[in-house]
């Protein structure tokens, strides 16, 4: 009986050892000569981002992003940040602040005299959009010790929609103009990867215009309708004048002066670009129509530079 306990002791022994020398053996042949991780790994890990290299993908700006977001996809993801966070005006703070207002609001100060951590505190700044940004996508690596426990906003789209929706609670911030992003595939001119602006028409711009005067009139001198008299809007204050036309609210709370890009980003969503607009108009989707009404505003008693055919003198005096 000793006999058989020994035998099979010694045959389990010696299998342990044959594994163990595989597993060694095996070990120094996939780590041989590779003290670094794998230029590309085997398989993706869901939820962890690619590292930057000719195959990551290129990350839109925030700008960009925001243009095309939606404040109620913003609103409905939120829902998962209600645990922490109210978002009404006056609420009460709770395990995280209150977010009324807190698009380009100071970082880490107000918000009820909320107890911020050390290391958000240290960041100083706004809440600007770019900020908000880099948050969202991982709190920890923003700020590491921040009492924020959630791990963050991998999708890129998911992020602008909330801070869109952030920003229609209480702030109204102008969201800036979207940037030029280079061409797919294109080779970038002169070593950048800048792209050329587009160039608008003004004769071209009268005629998509031409949608636009069942609200309004661009005569010097027009009278008001649905929409305001756009006779120097171009270049002129933002929700301002236009003989007393009563603006929204939400349009008023831009402030600043309808420049070059701050009337692209309207033409391009006016209900996104102010969330509570009169003005019903969906907005255009072609950059070029943009910029070819911008450049027949700009002709009508305009104030802005414009490069191009937009450049020509507005509402020139006869010559005597």
């Amino acid at each position: 009986m000793d006999d058989r306990f020994n035998t099979i002791a010694g045959w389990t022994l010696f299998g342990g050892i044959v594994a163990l020398g595989l597993s060694t053996l095996s070990a120094h042949y996939f780590l041989a000569d590779k003290p670094e991780r794998p230029e590309k790994m085997g398989y993706a890990i869901a939820g962890v981002e690619p590292e930057g290299g000719a195959g990551a993908a290129v990350l839109e700006p925030i700008a960009n992003r925001l243009a095309k977001a939606d404040a109620a996809k913003g609103e409905a993801i939120f829902a998962k940040c209600k645990a922490c966070h109210t978002i009404d005006q006056g609420a009460a703070n709770g395990i995280g602040p209150n977010l009324w207002g807190v698009v380009g609001d100071e970082t880490a100060a107000g918000r009820g005299g909320y107890a911020f951590s050390d290391s958000l505190k240290s960041k100083g700044g706004k809440w600007d959009f770019a900020r908000l940004d880099e948050w969202l996508t991982n709190p920890k690596k923003f700020a590491d010790g921040t009492k924020m426990s959630f791990a963050g906003l991998a999708d890129p789209m998911d992020r602008a929609n909330v801070i869109l929706y952030l920003n229609s609670k209480g702030s109204n911030q102008p969201l800036p103009p979207p940037e030029a992003m280079p061409v797919a595939g294109a080779a970038p001119a002169g070593g950048t990867a800048a792209a050329a602006a587009v160039v608008g028409d003004a004769a071209k711009g009268e005629k998509v215009f031409a949608k636009c005067q069942a609200c309004h009139t661009i005569d010097q001198g027009g009278a008001n309708g649905i929409g305001p008299n756009l006779f120097g809007v171009a270049g002129d204050a933002i929700a301002e004048g236009r003989g007393g036309f009563a603006f929204s609210d939400a349009l008023k709370a831009h402030k600043g002066t309808w420049d070059q890009a701050t009337l692209d980003q309207w033409l391009t969503a006016p209900a996104k670009f102010a969330q509570g607009t009169k003005m019903t108009f969906a907005g255009l989707s072609s950059a070029q129509d943009r910029a070819d009404v911008i450049a027949y505003l700009n002709s009508k008693g305009g104030k802005l530079t414009l490069a191009g055919p937009a450049a020509a003198p507005a509402e020139a005096a006869p010559a005597k």
